[in-house]
């Protein structure tokens, strides 16, 4: 059997398995009692890891230090509620399956999924013990927030893209990124040796996860205190430019450069633009233990106000009648760049057929754009149909075939809504089997 058809087995037995779960199992139970059992303890060492996740993902600020970005003391800006029926909307699953969403968001163990088309929620819904009001990690979508940051500072005249990083980080003089460009850094184009395998605890995505904060040390590893003891010990490993290479690390020296040319931290920039949404809660970074905001996977928030976050996108940096981002900046990002260099990458052109990457987004030929994060996390934005979905999930591996199809029902809930009129559904929630 072929590594192809093996993994659409693995997707095919994910969904059967989903179908036949038992609603009730050991997320409901995690950290109930004072002190709650050994068998359901979250601690710093297992939230990461299955059933753990399931309860860590949304309560991070519980066990790690954190970054407000805080939201405004004004009543939240509001959303009408108009249900479309749309769990049992189906769609071609990569398995060759006729897939419905609801079918999905249990095989792929969905906390929270919310629609939001205009300024009405058209779908929205909670499992695995989430509410409305839980801040779920990002993980990498968090990339995505720093590439509007990096990229309104270009607008503002602030930043050079074509600069080198170490013309902003002389700290950075004799690593990686030296002679990397900002435009480089952007678009995930440096020659840094890193390997992104998350199950290696000696590989640098797994150093990078103890640096700052994610992963507890381990005894005889390289254990970085912080991210500005990390990122300059990366070696350069080939030319810079040309090539798409994903590394985690890269966005951190993004955002580090434009704290440095700012004055001010990820946190402190992307909390105007939070501040002024109407967001229900404080948005949080993840911190290191040098107390600086982790910028490549620590943003949390609820899944209303990531859709807040992605419907000011959609509407074009505008809110309530007041620009937040810039038109340039957007329409930079929308554009996006060549296709070959992501399709380049056989496991990103899976997952992302036909896209490019511009400025730490995914984007699509018809201009919808993408942030993606292990586990299960997605920000996804149609400007066209002003269509916003987020996804927050707690998948037991980092990585995994069922993040295709992911992608997949998002572009087939976009066609729909695109193309339909839909009667209203009794019920906006629907509840996971």
């Amino acid at each position: 059997m072929t590594t192809a058809e093996t993994e659409l087995q693995g997707i095919a037995r994910a969904y059967e398995q989903a179908n036949a779960a038992n609603a009730s199992d050991i997320s409901q139970n995690l950290m109930a009692g004072f002190p709650a059992s050994e068998a359901s303890r979250v601690t710093q060492v297992n939230w990461m890891f299955p059933p753990f996740n399931k309860w860590g993902f949304r309560n991070v600020a519980r066990l790690r230090p954190t970054i407000d970005v805080p939201s405004n003391t004004q009543p939240p800006s509001k959303m009408a509620e108009r249900p479309v029926g749309l769990e049992q909307l189906k769609f071609l699953s990569v398995c060759n399956q006729s897939i419905s969403v609801g079918q999905h968001l249990r095989a792929s163990h969905t906390d929270g999924l919310i629609v939001l088309q205009g300024d009405d929620i058209c779908f929205e819904y909670y499992a695995n013990g989430q509410v409305s009001t839980d801040r779920h990690i990002m993980f990498s979508v968090t990339k995505s927030l720093i590439g509007f940051l990096a990229e309104e500072l270009i607008s503002e005249g602030v930043l050079n893209p074509q600069e080198l990083t170490s013309a902003y980080l002389p700290e950075l003089a004799n690593s990686a990124f030296a002679d990397a460009s900002i435009s480089q850094l952007l678009d995930m184009a440096v020659g840094v040796k890193f390997s992104e395998v998350y199950d290696d605890p000696m590989s640098e995505s797994s150093q990078y996860g103890r640096a700052c904060g994610i992963y507890a040390p381990i005894e005889g590893a390289i254990n970085h205190q912080s991210l500005y003891q990390f990122l300059p010990t990366l070696e350069k490993e080939r030319l810079h430019g040309g090539f798409f290479h994903y590394v985690t690390a890269t966005t951190e020296v993004l955002a580090w450069v434009l704290e440095r040319v700012s004055g001010e931290s990820c946190a402190t920039r992307l909390g105007r633009i939070w501040s002024a949404l109407g967001c229900e809660r404080d948005g949080y970074f993840i911190a290191d233990s040098w107390g600086r905001n982790v910028a490549g996977a620590g943003f949390n928030a609820t899944l209303r106000d990531m859709a807040r976050f992605g419907r000011l996108i959609a509407y074009g940096g505008v809110h309530a009648d007041q620009r937040l981002i810039s038109a340039d900046t957007i329409q930079r990002i929308v554009k996006g760049a060549d296709p070959q260099l992501l399709g380049a990458n056989p496991n990103f052109a899976k997952w992302t057929p036909g896209a490019s990457y511009k400025s730490q987004w995914y984007v699509f030929n018809d201009q919808a754009i993408m942030a993606g994060g292990v586990h299960g996390q997605y920000l996804f934005i149609h400007p066209q149909s002003r269509t916003v979905i987020v996804k927050q999930s707690s998948l037991p591996e980092a990585v995994t075939d069922l993040d295709q199809d992911s992608v997949r029902m998002m572009h087939a809930i976009i066609q729909h809504l695109s193309q339909s009129k839909n009667e209203p559904n009794t019920s906006l929630s629907v509840a996971c089997a």
